[in-house]
């Protein structure tokens, strides 16, 4: 039976408080913490070369830590200017290489912005670098996740998340909750059901498959009427979103997600508060 799984976005203050310095050390650090997965952290950038690359890969077979890779912030799906679209065809071919190295099956992309022109005309650029990544990269085993996002003037509702994937088989929703939550202005999770509906949106948009092996991000998140200001730590009572109900959520719909925490410096920490209330949710069925 698949189970859903949990773990980092990059290394927590923990990590380092702790002694370690390399990513090398995250796989073996992330499964003794008690966790299950680990997403590396290339938004600002891929710099790593390839040996420093495999290594962590080797340690993450090494003990059983599944892999995901952030792609860098400036990739630009739906950007006016051609040439910056072009080239971030480059860069997602490159992070295609890296998570080749690391043992990835996911790289996760932003859906690009709306902030200068319509979202109609954002959209049909962004399906357009879209459809060239597709015939750049080819047949690929991994998964190009296409991620939602927090701010009102990106594009990334759940819906354009679901049209930018039908472009081809080979991308993926990314559901970041704490996402979806800040630009809802208010909150867009209340209850259980209100988490079930994301996964029945992507069944229906996408199938089945989509929905039950889900990779996700999980954060609480501070916003405004513009949606998104910064990611918070599960210590914050004012913003949420609260995360018992999404594994309740999970328990019944019978989803096996892969849950990656971005807190701020305690993703390792609330990583693992959510594989045990999950665990707990799973225990009461």
């Amino acid at each position: 039976m698949s189970i859903a799984t949990f773990g980092p976005g990059g290394n927590s203050d923990l990590f380092y408080k702790e002694g370690n310095k390399s990513t090398v050390q995250s796989p073996g650090w992330v499964k003794r913490f008690g966790l299950d997965a680990f997403e590396y952290e290339a938004g600002n950038g891929l710099t790593a070369g390839e040996a420093s690359l495999r290594a962590v890969g080797a340690k993450a077979r090494e003990h059983g830590v599944k892999m995901s890779l952030h792609t860098p912030y400036f990739i630009s799906l739906s950007g006016v200017v051609e040439e910056k679209r072009l080239k971030s065809i480059e860069y997602i071919q490159k992070s295609l290489w890296a998570a080749e190295l690391l043992g990835a099956d996911t790289i996760v992309i932003h859906s690009g912005s709306a902030a200068k022109i319509s979202r109609e005309e954002a959209m049909a650029l962004s399906k357009d670098t879209l459809v060239r990544v597709a015939e750049a990269v080819g047949d690929t085993p991994i998964k190009l996740g296409i991620e939602t996002m927090g701010k009102v003037n990106q594009l990334g509702t759940l819906a354009e998340v679901i049209e930018q994937c039908r472009v081809a088989p080979i991308y993926a929703p990314v559901v970041d909750f704490g996402h979806l939550n800040a630009r809802a202005i208010g909150g867009a999770f209340a209850d259980v059901d209100s988490y079930r509906r994301i996964f029945d949106e992507i069944a229906v948009g996408l199938g089945d498959g989509f929905a039950k092996h889900l990779h996700c991000h999980f954060s609480k998140i501070e916003y405004t009427s513009a949606g998104e200001k910064k990611h918070l730590t599960f210590a914050d009572e004012t913003f949420g979103p609260a995360f018992e109900p999404l594994a309740e959520a999970i328990v019944r719909e019978g989803v096996a997600p892969r849950i990656i925490c971005e807190s701020d410096g305690t993703q390792a920490e609330d990583a693992l508060y959510m594989k045990r209330a999950y665990e707990a949710a799973k225990a009461q069925t």
